[in-house]
């Protein structure tokens, strides 16, 4: 934990989890749900399988409705539907213990703090503005744009997160709770630190390959700012 941390010169957090429980009033499922209502309203049901109709995941939904290839206007509707909700959802986003006090922490102690998520930037910011926590991001945060194909797993937005904070992959660290993040991370040659508040998660992280996985951001806070002592300690 303190070599990933030390090594860092930038840190890459995901938003929703990492930062914050997004979604926990204005819920993921009551959103999923009203995408399904605008295929209706749009007579494009027929896009919706299975799957995609019992599905609680909007950004499944989203997903799943792009890939098939419905015309750039109808995913960009749908976007923009998912977008407004995120952004609804940021004003009762519920904090992740530790985070705000992690990323103020990194930022004072000299590395550049970025976002790097699925959701969307403009719901990111409004949680930032709102938390006070905008100046230690210094406004790299990326999120979803207009091409659905380049969300997590692709490493689109730790691509240009990396290039935001001209950090070299090896010197950043990526702090995510999925395994589409953990693949991102790799696919973009950056170190990886798995967060899971739960079993299943973390199990889900582990089976996935990752190598650190925490269950509370205390434990990188702790690992941040405790002294080291050791032969090449200043003191």
């Amino acid at each position: 934990m303190r070599e990933l941390i030390s090594n860092a010169e930038c840190v890459l957090f995901d938003f929703d989890g990492p930062v914050c429980h997004l979604f926990a009033e204005h819920t993921a499922e009551s959103i999923a749900h009203l995408l399904r209502e605008l295929a209706t309203r749009m007579s494009l049901s027929s896009l919706l399988s299975a799957d995609l109709r019992a599905s609680p995941d909007p950004h499944r939904v989203l997903r799943g409705i792009a890939g098939q290839r419905p015309g750039p206007d109808v995913v960009e509707r749908f976007e923009a539907a998912l977008t407004r909700e995120e952004v609804t959802a940021a004003a009762s986003a519920r904090p992740t213990p530790y985070a705000a006090t992690l990323i103020a922490a990194l930022s004072t102690r000299g590395r550049q703090v970025a976002i790097a998520t699925n959701n969307s930037p403009l719901a990111a910011r409004h949680y930032l503005d709102r938390h006070q926590l905008a100046g230690y991001v210094g406004g790299r945060v990326h999120g979803r744009t207009g091409d659905i194909a380049l969300l997590k797993p692709h490493p689109d937005s730790l691509h240009r997160a990396l290039a935001s904070t001209g950090a070299r992959p090896e010197r950043a660290l990526m702090i995510g709770d999925s395994v589409s993040d953990l693949a991102a991370a790799r696919a973009a040659d950056v170190p990886f630190l798995g967060y899971a508040e739960g079993d299943s998660g973390a199990e889900a992280l582990r089976e996935a390959g990752a190598r650190h996985v925490v269950r509370s951001l205390e434990h990188v806070l702790t690992a941040l700012i405790t002294p080291t002592y050791g032969p090449d300690a200043p003191f």
